[in-house]
Protein backbone atom coordinates (compact mmCIF):
# COMPACT_ATOMS: atom_id res chain seq x y z
CA UNK A 1 0.00 0.00 0.00
CA UNK A 2 1.50 3.16 -1.05
CA UNK A 3 1.54 5.83 1.22
CA UNK A 4 -0.71 8.20 -1.37
CA UNK A 5 -3.32 5.14 -0.41
CA UNK A 6 -2.43 5.81 3.32
CA UNK A 7 -2.93 9.73 2.69
CA UNK A 8 -6.42 8.74 1.09
CA UNK A 9 -7.58 6.23 3.93
CA UNK A 10 -6.38 8.51 6.77
CA UNK A 11 -8.60 11.44 5.06
CA UNK A 12 -11.57 9.31 4.86
CA UNK A 13 -11.19 8.32 8.45
CA UNK A 14 -11.07 12.41 9.37
CA UNK A 15 -13.94 13.16 7.38
CA UNK A 16 -16.19 10.37 8.73
CA UNK A 17 -15.16 11.01 12.24
CA UNK A 18 -16.28 14.51 11.47
CA UNK A 19 -19.40 14.04 10.16
CA UNK A 20 -20.72 12.72 13.95
CA UNK A 21 -19.15 15.71 15.91
CA UNK A 22 -19.55 18.82 13.38
CA UNK A 23 -23.29 19.11 14.70
CA UNK A 24 -22.55 19.39 17.90
CA UNK A 25 -20.87 23.11 17.35
CA UNK A 26 -24.79 23.89 15.48
CA UNK A 27 -27.60 23.58 18.21
CA UNK A 28 -28.13 26.88 19.22
CA UNK A 29 -28.16 27.97 15.34
CA UNK A 30 -30.70 24.83 14.52
CA UNK A 31 -32.60 26.41 17.66
CA UNK A 32 -32.71 29.90 16.59
CA UNK A 33 -32.81 28.64 12.51
CA UNK A 34 -35.80 26.09 12.79
CA UNK A 35 -37.64 28.28 15.79
CA UNK A 36 -37.44 25.64 17.94
CA UNK A 37 -35.74 24.55 21.64
CA UNK A 38 -31.84 24.16 22.38
CA UNK A 39 -33.34 21.37 24.30
CA UNK A 40 -34.82 19.90 21.12
CA UNK A 41 -32.33 21.00 18.52
CA UNK A 42 -29.77 18.59 20.55
CA UNK A 43 -32.10 15.49 19.22
CA UNK A 44 -29.79 16.30 16.17
CA UNK A 45 -26.78 15.36 17.74
CA UNK A 46 -27.98 12.34 19.69
CA UNK A 47 -29.80 11.11 16.91
CA UNK A 48 -26.12 11.10 14.96
CA UNK A 49 -24.77 9.02 17.74
CA UNK A 50 -26.86 6.91 18.01
CA UNK A 51 -26.84 6.29 14.50
CA UNK A 52 -23.03 5.66 14.78
CA UNK A 53 -23.26 3.10 17.82
CA UNK A 54 -26.04 1.05 15.31
CA UNK A 55 -24.05 1.60 12.66
CA UNK A 56 -20.73 0.26 14.05
CA UNK A 57 -22.97 -2.99 15.13
CA UNK A 58 -24.84 -3.77 12.00
CA UNK A 59 -22.51 -2.60 9.27
CA UNK A 60 -19.15 -2.72 9.98
CA UNK A 61 -19.38 -6.63 9.82
CA UNK A 62 -20.64 -6.62 6.86
CA UNK A 63 -16.66 -5.41 5.76
CA UNK A 64 -15.25 -9.29 6.20
CA UNK A 65 -18.91 -9.98 3.59
CA UNK A 66 -18.05 -7.53 1.09
CA UNK A 67 -15.04 -6.17 -1.47
CA UNK A 68 -14.06 -3.06 0.63
CA UNK A 69 -14.03 -0.86 -2.39
CA UNK A 70 -17.33 -0.57 -3.34
CA UNK A 71 -18.62 -1.17 0.42
CA UNK A 72 -17.03 2.01 1.32
CA UNK A 73 -17.92 4.64 -2.19
CA UNK A 74 -21.36 3.50 -1.00
CA UNK A 75 -21.10 4.18 2.89
CA UNK A 76 -19.66 7.69 1.49
CA UNK A 77 -22.07 7.87 -1.09
CA UNK A 78 -25.31 7.01 1.75
CA UNK A 79 -23.27 9.87 4.00
CA UNK A 80 -23.64 12.63 0.72
CA UNK A 81 -27.17 11.87 0.46
CA UNK A 82 -27.80 12.01 4.69
CA UNK A 83 -25.82 15.15 4.77
CA UNK A 84 -27.83 17.28 1.51
CA UNK A 85 -30.87 16.08 2.95
CA UNK A 86 -30.27 17.49 6.24
CA UNK A 87 -28.85 20.71 4.73
CA UNK A 88 -32.20 21.21 2.87
CA UNK A 89 -33.95 19.71 5.65
CA UNK A 90 -37.38 22.00 6.18
CA UNK A 91 -38.20 20.85 9.82
CA UNK A 92 -36.46 19.59 12.97
CA UNK A 93 -38.17 16.01 11.99
CA UNK A 94 -36.16 15.42 8.70
CA UNK A 95 -33.29 16.38 10.45
CA UNK A 96 -33.37 14.35 13.30
CA UNK A 97 -34.10 11.31 10.53
CA UNK A 98 -31.23 12.71 8.18
CA UNK A 99 -29.53 13.18 10.64
CA UNK A 100 -29.26 9.37 12.10
CA UNK A 101 -28.85 8.21 8.28
CA UNK A 102 -25.61 10.25 8.76
CA UNK A 103 -24.49 8.56 11.87
CA UNK A 104 -25.30 5.59 10.25
CA UNK A 105 -23.43 5.49 7.25
CA UNK A 106 -20.06 7.36 8.58
CA UNK A 107 -19.04 4.03 9.92
CA UNK A 108 -16.32 4.57 7.06
CA UNK A 109 -13.19 4.49 9.53
CA UNK A 110 -14.05 1.59 11.29
CA UNK A 111 -13.68 -0.26 8.01
CA UNK A 112 -10.71 1.55 6.66
CA UNK A 113 -8.53 -0.23 9.62
CA UNK A 114 -9.23 -3.29 8.85
CA UNK A 115 -9.02 -3.01 5.27
CA UNK A 116 -5.49 -0.94 6.16
CA UNK A 117 -4.41 -4.25 8.18
CA UNK A 118 -4.45 -6.45 5.53
CA UNK A 119 -2.92 -4.33 2.72
CA UNK A 120 0.20 -3.47 4.34
CA UNK A 121 2.93 -6.39 6.15
CA UNK A 122 2.49 -6.82 9.72
CA UNK A 123 5.73 -5.34 10.62
CA UNK A 124 4.11 -1.98 9.46
CA UNK A 125 0.60 -2.47 10.68
CA UNK A 126 1.47 -0.63 13.83
CA UNK A 127 2.46 2.99 11.68
CA UNK A 128 -0.42 2.73 9.41
CA UNK A 129 -2.52 2.19 12.05
CA UNK A 130 -1.28 5.31 13.97
CA UNK A 131 -1.47 7.01 10.76
CA UNK A 132 -5.22 6.40 10.44
CA UNK A 133 -5.85 7.42 13.25
CA UNK A 134 -4.20 10.76 13.25
CA UNK A 135 -6.96 11.38 11.02
CA UNK A 136 -9.40 10.63 13.31
CA UNK A 137 -8.02 12.48 15.18
CA UNK A 138 -8.00 15.69 13.25
CA UNK A 139 -11.36 15.13 12.04
CA UNK A 140 -12.60 14.94 15.23
CA UNK A 141 -10.91 18.18 16.35
CA UNK A 142 -11.35 20.50 13.04
CA UNK A 143 -15.01 19.49 12.90
CA UNK A 144 -16.54 21.06 16.06
CA UNK A 145 -14.59 24.55 14.41
CA UNK A 146 -15.85 23.82 10.52
CA UNK A 147 -19.36 23.87 12.15
CA UNK A 148 -19.44 26.38 14.51
CA UNK A 149 -17.65 29.08 11.93
CA UNK A 150 -19.01 27.93 9.05
CA UNK A 151 -22.79 28.32 10.65
CA UNK A 152 -21.79 31.79 12.36
CA UNK A 153 -20.94 32.85 8.84
CA UNK A 154 -23.16 31.43 6.54
CA UNK A 155 -26.00 29.96 8.98
CA UNK A 156 -26.24 25.93 9.87
CA UNK A 157 -27.29 24.56 6.75
CA UNK A 158 -23.83 25.15 4.85
CA UNK A 159 -21.85 23.11 6.86
CA UNK A 160 -24.44 20.33 6.01
CA UNK A 161 -24.05 20.95 1.92
CA UNK A 162 -19.90 21.60 2.70
CA UNK A 163 -19.72 18.54 4.30
CA UNK A 164 -22.05 16.59 1.59
CA UNK A 165 -20.21 17.77 -1.79
CA UNK A 166 -16.63 17.14 0.78
CA UNK A 167 -17.76 13.04 1.32
CA UNK A 168 -19.34 13.34 -2.28
CA UNK A 169 -15.67 13.93 -4.00
CA UNK A 170 -14.08 11.79 -1.59
CA UNK A 171 -16.56 8.87 -2.49
CA UNK A 172 -15.10 9.49 -6.16
CA UNK A 173 -11.09 9.48 -5.23
CA UNK A 174 -11.77 6.33 -3.32
CA UNK A 175 -13.51 4.49 -6.10
CA UNK A 176 -10.68 5.34 -8.52
CA UNK A 177 -7.65 4.64 -6.12
CA UNK A 178 -8.51 1.76 -3.82
CA UNK A 179 -7.57 -1.42 -4.55
CA UNK A 180 -9.56 -4.38 -5.44
CA UNK A 181 -9.71 -6.81 -2.40
CA UNK A 182 -11.80 -10.42 -1.88
CA UNK A 183 -14.09 -10.96 0.92
CA UNK A 184 -12.48 -13.15 3.48
CA UNK A 185 -15.74 -14.62 4.38
CA UNK A 186 -19.07 -15.63 3.34
CA UNK A 187 -20.90 -16.32 5.86
CA UNK A 188 -24.49 -14.88 5.88
CA UNK A 189 -25.43 -11.62 7.38
CA UNK A 190 -27.19 -12.79 10.63
CA UNK A 191 -23.84 -15.23 11.23
CA UNK A 192 -21.73 -12.19 11.30
CA UNK A 193 -24.05 -10.01 13.39
CA UNK A 194 -23.42 -12.93 16.33
CA UNK A 195 -19.76 -13.37 15.43
CA UNK A 196 -18.31 -10.44 17.74
CA UNK A 197 -20.20 -12.17 20.74
CA UNK A 198 -18.70 -15.32 19.69
CA UNK A 199 -14.68 -14.12 18.99
CA UNK A 200 -15.31 -12.39 22.35
CA UNK A 201 -16.00 -15.80 23.90
CA UNK A 202 -13.00 -17.78 22.64
CA UNK A 203 -10.18 -15.08 21.60
CA UNK A 204 -8.67 -13.74 25.12
CA UNK A 205 -6.25 -11.15 23.88
CA UNK A 206 -9.41 -9.35 22.43
CA UNK A 207 -10.94 -9.64 25.70
CA UNK A 208 -7.93 -8.14 26.87
CA UNK A 209 -7.60 -5.24 24.79
CA UNK A 210 -11.77 -4.63 25.07
CA UNK A 211 -10.74 -4.31 28.80
CA UNK A 212 -7.71 -1.87 28.05
CA UNK A 213 -10.01 0.53 25.63
CA UNK A 214 -13.33 0.52 27.69
CA UNK A 215 -11.24 1.63 30.99
CA UNK A 216 -9.15 4.24 29.56
CA UNK A 217 -11.84 5.14 27.27
CA UNK A 218 -14.19 5.84 30.33
CA UNK A 219 -11.40 7.57 32.22
CA UNK A 220 -10.86 9.90 29.27
CA UNK A 221 -14.92 10.61 28.75
CA UNK A 222 -15.44 11.55 32.76
CA UNK A 223 -12.66 14.02 32.18
CA UNK A 224 -13.61 15.63 29.24
CA UNK A 225 -17.40 15.59 30.04
CA UNK A 226 -16.47 17.14 33.54
CA UNK A 227 -14.26 19.40 32.13
CA UNK A 228 -17.14 21.49 30.80
CA UNK A 229 -18.57 21.80 34.18
CA UNK A 230 -15.39 22.86 35.91
CA UNK A 231 -14.35 25.64 33.63
CA UNK A 232 -18.14 26.73 33.55
CA UNK A 233 -18.03 26.71 37.46
CA UNK A 234 -16.89 29.23 39.70
CA UNK A 235 -13.34 28.36 39.86
CA UNK A 236 -13.05 29.64 36.36
CA UNK A 237 -16.58 31.28 35.40
CA UNK A 238 -15.74 30.66 31.64
CA UNK A 239 -17.94 29.87 28.62
CA UNK A 240 -17.96 26.95 26.41
CA UNK A 241 -15.33 28.54 23.78
CA UNK A 242 -12.57 27.84 26.70
CA UNK A 243 -13.29 24.00 26.01
CA UNK A 244 -13.00 24.10 22.79
CA UNK A 245 -9.26 25.67 23.30
CA UNK A 246 -8.64 23.36 25.40
CA UNK A 247 -9.42 20.49 23.22
CA UNK A 248 -7.17 21.74 20.32
CA UNK A 249 -4.74 21.60 22.74
CA UNK A 250 -5.43 17.38 21.96
CA UNK A 251 -3.57 18.13 17.94
CA UNK A 252 -0.62 17.31 19.20
CA UNK A 253 -1.70 13.64 19.73
CA UNK A 254 -1.68 14.05 15.74
CA UNK A 255 1.86 13.72 15.97
CA UNK A 256 2.09 10.99 18.78
CA UNK A 257 -0.53 8.04 17.33
CA UNK A 258 2.24 7.34 14.47
CA UNK A 259 4.81 7.30 16.35
CA UNK A 260 3.38 4.71 18.84
CA UNK A 261 2.35 2.82 15.61
CA UNK A 262 6.04 2.95 15.05
CA UNK A 263 6.95 1.25 18.49
CA UNK A 264 4.11 -1.17 18.49
CA UNK A 265 5.87 -2.35 14.79
CA UNK A 266 9.83 -2.52 16.85
CA UNK A 267 8.53 -3.49 20.56
CA UNK A 268 4.82 -5.09 19.86
CA UNK A 269 1.63 -3.77 21.56
CA UNK A 270 2.41 -4.93 25.48
CA UNK A 271 5.16 -2.43 25.98
CA UNK A 272 3.33 0.56 24.41
CA UNK A 273 0.30 -0.63 26.25
CA UNK A 274 2.37 -0.16 29.65
CA UNK A 275 3.71 3.31 29.16
CA UNK A 276 -0.01 4.27 27.81
CA UNK A 277 -1.19 3.08 30.93
CA UNK A 278 1.54 4.69 33.37
CA UNK A 279 0.62 7.92 31.56
CA UNK A 280 -3.16 7.60 32.36
CA UNK A 281 -1.94 7.36 35.98
CA UNK A 282 0.56 10.38 35.85
CA UNK A 283 -2.64 12.41 34.25
CA UNK A 284 -4.97 11.67 36.78
CA UNK A 285 -2.49 12.96 39.60
CA UNK A 286 -1.23 15.73 37.05
CA UNK A 287 -5.25 16.80 36.65
CA UNK A 288 -5.71 17.07 40.52
CA UNK A 289 -4.89 20.62 40.72
CA UNK A 290 -7.03 21.69 38.66
CA UNK A 291 -10.13 22.54 40.41
CA UNK A 292 -7.78 25.58 41.82
CA UNK A 293 -8.89 28.12 39.58
CA UNK A 294 -6.50 30.91 37.65
CA UNK A 295 -3.18 30.02 36.39
CA UNK A 296 -1.86 27.18 38.27
CA UNK A 297 -5.42 25.16 37.89
CA UNK A 298 -5.54 25.96 34.00
CA UNK A 299 -1.94 24.86 33.66
CA UNK A 300 -2.75 21.79 35.72
CA UNK A 301 -5.76 21.15 33.07
CA UNK A 302 -3.35 21.50 30.09
CA UNK A 303 -0.99 19.45 30.83
CA UNK A 304 -3.00 16.79 32.49
CA UNK A 305 -5.48 16.41 29.31
CA UNK A 306 -2.45 16.78 26.96
CA UNK A 307 -0.98 13.53 28.88
CA UNK A 308 -4.10 11.52 28.68
CA UNK A 309 -4.98 12.24 25.62
CA UNK A 310 -1.60 11.18 24.08
CA UNK A 311 -1.93 8.27 26.81
CA UNK A 312 -5.23 7.07 25.55
CA UNK A 313 -4.78 7.59 21.75
CA UNK A 314 -1.29 5.74 21.86
CA UNK A 315 -3.32 3.03 23.63
CA UNK A 316 -5.96 2.38 21.32
CA UNK A 317 -3.19 1.98 18.57
CA UNK A 318 -1.82 -0.98 20.62
CA UNK A 319 -5.10 -2.35 21.05
CA UNK A 320 -5.80 -2.10 17.37
CA UNK A 321 -3.06 -3.65 15.75
CA UNK A 322 -3.26 -6.56 18.38
CA UNK A 323 -6.70 -7.13 17.63
CA UNK A 324 -6.54 -7.07 13.88
CA UNK A 325 -3.47 -9.31 14.32
CA UNK A 326 -5.96 -11.95 15.55
CA UNK A 327 -7.63 -13.27 12.53
CA UNK A 328 -6.99 -11.96 8.93
CA UNK A 329 -10.45 -13.72 8.13
CA UNK A 330 -12.52 -11.91 10.60
CA UNK A 331 -10.78 -8.28 11.22
CA UNK A 332 -13.91 -6.01 10.68
CA UNK A 333 -16.01 -8.16 13.24
CA UNK A 334 -13.35 -8.12 15.33
CA UNK A 335 -12.78 -4.29 14.87
CA UNK A 336 -16.72 -4.17 15.90
CA UNK A 337 -16.14 -6.22 18.96
CA UNK A 338 -13.38 -3.85 20.32
CA UNK A 339 -15.21 -0.85 19.13
CA UNK A 340 -18.27 -1.49 20.92
CA UNK A 341 -16.71 -2.60 24.31
CA UNK A 342 -14.53 0.81 23.58
CA UNK A 343 -17.64 3.32 23.24
CA UNK A 344 -19.47 1.14 25.94
CA UNK A 345 -16.94 2.06 28.06
CA UNK A 346 -16.84 5.63 27.12
CA UNK A 347 -20.56 6.14 28.01
CA UNK A 348 -20.30 4.80 31.01
CA UNK A 349 -17.41 6.85 31.97
CA UNK A 350 -19.29 9.96 31.47
CA UNK A 351 -22.40 8.40 33.34
CA UNK A 352 -19.88 7.95 36.42
CA UNK A 353 -17.92 11.20 35.45
CA UNK A 354 -21.37 13.45 35.89
CA UNK A 355 -22.14 11.93 38.75
CA UNK A 356 -19.48 11.89 40.67
CA UNK A 357 -18.44 15.09 39.93
CA UNK A 358 -21.84 16.02 41.38
CA UNK A 359 -21.25 14.51 44.90
CA UNK A 360 -17.26 14.28 45.34
CA UNK A 361 -16.08 16.96 42.90
CA UNK A 362 -13.25 17.42 40.52
CA UNK A 363 -10.82 15.40 42.73
CA UNK A 364 -13.31 12.61 42.56
CA UNK A 365 -13.63 12.24 39.17
CA UNK A 366 -9.35 12.33 39.08
CA UNK A 367 -9.70 9.11 41.53
CA UNK A 368 -12.05 7.33 39.50
CA UNK A 369 -9.46 8.19 36.32
CA UNK A 370 -7.02 6.44 38.23
CA UNK A 371 -8.92 3.47 39.79
CA UNK A 372 -9.69 2.76 35.98
CA UNK A 373 -6.51 2.63 34.62
CA UNK A 374 -5.27 0.84 37.59
CA UNK A 375 -7.63 -1.72 36.93
CA UNK A 376 -6.27 -2.09 33.62
CA UNK A 377 -2.95 -1.89 34.75
CA UNK A 378 -3.37 -4.91 37.03
CA UNK A 379 -5.07 -7.05 34.51
CA UNK A 380 -1.67 -5.67 32.25
CA UNK A 381 0.89 -6.76 34.57
CA UNK A 382 -0.75 -9.95 35.73
CA UNK A 383 -0.42 -10.84 32.18
CA UNK A 384 3.61 -9.89 32.11
CA UNK A 385 3.58 -11.97 34.81
CA UNK A 386 1.91 -14.41 33.53
CA UNK A 387 4.27 -14.82 30.06
CA UNK A 388 7.56 -14.28 32.06
CA UNK A 389 6.66 -17.14 34.28
CA UNK A 390 5.61 -19.37 30.87
CA UNK A 391 9.09 -18.85 29.68
CA UNK A 392 10.96 -19.25 32.66
CA UNK A 393 9.06 -22.78 33.46
CA UNK A 394 10.55 -24.45 29.90
CA UNK A 395 14.31 -23.08 30.97
CA UNK A 396 14.17 -24.63 33.97
CA UNK A 397 12.96 -27.58 32.62
CA UNK A 398 15.24 -27.66 30.09
CA UNK A 399 18.89 -27.02 33.11
CA UNK A 400 17.17 -29.55 35.04
CA UNK A 401 17.27 -32.24 32.21
CA UNK A 402 20.99 -30.75 31.09
CA UNK A 403 21.86 -31.68 35.05
CA UNK A 404 20.59 -34.90 34.58
CA UNK A 405 21.85 -35.88 31.21
CA UNK A 406 25.70 -34.44 33.06
CA UNK A 407 24.93 -36.40 36.07
CA UNK A 408 23.61 -39.68 34.23
CA UNK A 409 26.90 -39.31 32.10
CA UNK A 410 29.64 -38.81 34.79
CA UNK A 411 27.82 -41.94 36.47
CA UNK A 412 28.68 -44.03 33.37
CA UNK A 413 32.26 -43.18 33.36
CA UNK A 414 32.86 -43.58 36.90
CA UNK A 415 31.33 -47.05 36.29
CA UNK A 416 34.66 -49.50 36.15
Amino acid sequence: MTRRTVLILAVTCGMAVGNIYFPQALGPLIAGGLDTSPESAALVVTATQVGYTAGIFLLVPLGDRLPHRPFLVALLALTGVGLLVAGCAPGLPPLVAAGALVGVASVAAQIVAPLAAGLVAPERRGAVMGTLLSGSIGGMLLARTFGGSLGEWLGWRAPYLVAAVLVLLLAVVLARALPTTAPSSREPYPALLRAPVRLLRTEPELRRSCLYQATVFAGFSAVWTCVALLLGGPAYGLDARAVGMLALIGGVTMVCTPLAGRLVDRRGPDPVNLVSLLGVLLAAAVLVPGDLGGTPGLVALVAGTLVLDVAMQSGMVANQARVLALRPDARSRLNTAYMTCGYLGGSAGSWLGVHTYGRVGWRGVCALVALLAGIALTRHLMTLYGRESRGRLPQEEASQALCSRASSSWADSSTP
